[in-house]
């Protein structure tokens, strides 16, 4: 059984920062790829930033120069700083997990920001 849990959500005003965590535990053979999506109501999910096992990064354009993903431990934990958060980061983020074998994804936390 995988679990994928995520942590670091919350309300914060306009400019303001929050971090996110992802920890995978279970049975995955191996992870080649963590990732944060989102996805705002009445909106697609949407990709914000994924790191390889090796640390290879990748952005969505909207969250380049403010959001900074990092893998603490390359086995199985994720976090992603968000600085200069805007409204429109207001979304659920959910982290996904692919393995070698399947994709697992979290229950998703909830940030808001305010503006």
């Amino acid at each position: 059984q995988v679990q994928v849990v995520e942590s670091g959500g919350g309300l914060v005003q306009a400019g303001g920062s929050l971090g996110l965590a992802c920890v995978a535990s279970g049975s995955i053979w191996s992870i080649n790829t963590m990732g944060w999506f989102r996805q705002a109501p009445g909106k697609q999910r949407e990709l914000v930033a994924s790191i390889t096992r090796s640390g290879r990064t990748n952005y969505a354009d909207s969250v380049k120069g403010r959001f900074t993903i990092s893998n603490p431990d390359p086995k199985n934990t994720i976090y992603l700083q968000m600085n200069s958060l805007k409204s429109e980061d207001t979304a659920v983020y959910y982290c996904k997990v692919e393995g070698s074998v399947s994709d697992y994804w979290g229950q998703g936390t909830q940030v808001t920001v305010s503006s």
